[in-house]
């Protein structure tokens, strides 16, 4: 006897989308841009499903993300499991940029040095944010001339960094928790986390913001003090501090003739080599 003809079953509704995305496998390695991907859905009420339906842009545009940022996030989505697009990481913009002005040593307040003296060893050590939240004190020595940074990954040697490395470390002793603290960037007031103190480790997202903040401040220190002779080209280097990111910072560095820290960026600087020497004809 043949079988009663039955419906199609209905689409399976979806689940809630906290519940949808603690399903999900965080990606090794990128723990912490997993939880922040997964909090920004959230925050718009998107799942794994809805995200890989709608790509990235509700994210973008609540959250301002820059265009560095979204090509982060969407293959930490990739790596994840949801399908959303592809997007590139940005070419630096412009090819070449004075980043000097960002290692010059403006006042003794603690936030300004610790800054400066990030930017003027990422000058001679390009590393990426994660190896700088790593980074201890030990593995920063002061010679004569120069600081040298040693890791497991090899020794490099930093030359014009000692001024802001000094300043910094001269400052930072006035402080116990700043003393006491292994890091070299360390947290300089408590944060909203229960473990967080003076003193501790800073997260990433932490670290980017604190670069963008000073690339505005210079920015806004150079428009106080340029002399009217040399205005306008102080004006157009401001504007670009202004949107300048650290990941932009660090491949512009490479770009100059820095020596590599490690493969990731390293092929994208020589990009920027060979579009620099096209453009220069």
């Amino acid at each position: 006897m043949p079988g009663a003809w039955q419906p199609p079953l209905p689409d399976m509704p979806a689940p809630p989308p906290a519940r949808a995305w603690a399903r999900l496998p965080v990606p090794p390695g990128y723990e912490p841009q997993w939880r922040r991907l997964v909090e920004a859905a959230l925050e718009q009420g998107l799942g794994p499903d809805a995200l890989a339906e709608t790509g990235l842009e509700p994210l973008v545009a609540a959250r301002d993300w820059k265009p560095a940022t979204v090509a982060l996030y969407s293959k930490v989505a990739r790596y994840g499991g949801v399908g959303v697009p592809r997007a590139t990481t940005p070419e630096p913009d412009p090819v070449t940029l004075d980043l000097r002005e960002l290692t010059r040593v403006r006042s003794e307040a603690p936030e300004h040095l610790r800054s400066v003296a990030w930017c003027a060893l990422a000058l001679g050590w390009p590393a990426t944010v994660g190896q700088f939240q790593g980074l201890r004190r030990d593995q920063v020595q002061a010679t004569g001339r120069r600081l040298v940074v040693a890791t497991e990954d090899g020794e490099w040697s930093v030359p014009g960094a000692l001024t802001a490395w000094h300043a910094w470390e001269e400052v930072r002793s006035r402080f116990p928790g700043l003393a006491a603290s292994p890091w070299v960037l360390p947290a300089l007031r408590r944060g909203p986390g229960p473990n967080s103190h003076v003193g501790g480790q800073l997260s990433t997202q932490a670290l980017q913001v604190t670069f963008a903040k000073h690339a505005v401040r210079t920015a806004t220190a150079m428009r106080a003090t340029a002399p009217p002779s040399r205005r306008a080209d102080v004006e157009e280097l401001a504007a670009d501090y202004l949107t300048l990111s650290y990941d932009s910072y660090r491949r512009l560095a490479l770009a100059g003739g820095a020596p590599p820290v490690g493969p990731r960026g390293a092929v994208r600087a020589l990009r920027t080599v060979g579009r620099r020497a096209r453009l220069a004809g």
